[in-house]
């Protein structure tokens, strides 16, 4: 299959992992919010303030994804659906604080610039939330 044919054959999914990753993209700068908060202001340090971000991201993400990538999708109470993210996203939590994790502890620049960290791990759980949020979630 050529690329334009399977560009054709998967548009409707390509353009939803696009608003998918804008979404994601401005969810990341919810995380890296409320990560400072954590850090800077609780003193939670790296790892608890990256734990502590995360329910503001998902939420965040989980609105902008129901209004605009999944838009119409919608399945049970509201409530329901969130809840079925935030399993996706947990699960996803695995691979988004487990790069970040590995890398904070074992690159100099990271423990210094956990941005690039936050970064990094918000790319490894984009591919594992897309799929399952796509197939559990938003039906």
């Amino acid at each position: 299959m050529t690329l334009p044919l399977f560009i054709a054959a998967h548009r409707a999914t390509i353009i939803q992992f696009l608003k998918f990753g804008i979404v994601g993209f401005l969810g990341f700068f919810v995380d890296f919010g409320f990560f400072h908060l954590g850090f800077d202001w609780f003193g939670f340090g790296h790892y608890g303030s990256a734990l502590f971000s995360f329910p503001f991201a998902v939420t965040f993400t989980w609105i902008g994804n129901r209004l605009f990538t999944f838009r119409g999708r919608h399945e049970g109470s509201a409530s329901a659906q969130w809840a079925r993210f935030a399993v996706v996203c947990a699960i996803g939590l695995v691979l988004n604080r487990g790069a970040f994790s590995l890398l904070t502890a074992t690159v100099p620049l990271v423990y210094s610039y956990p941005v690039l960290g936050l970064l990094a791990g918000t790319c490894a759980g984009m591919f594992f939330n897309f799929f399952f949020s796509k197939r559990l979630v938003f039906k």
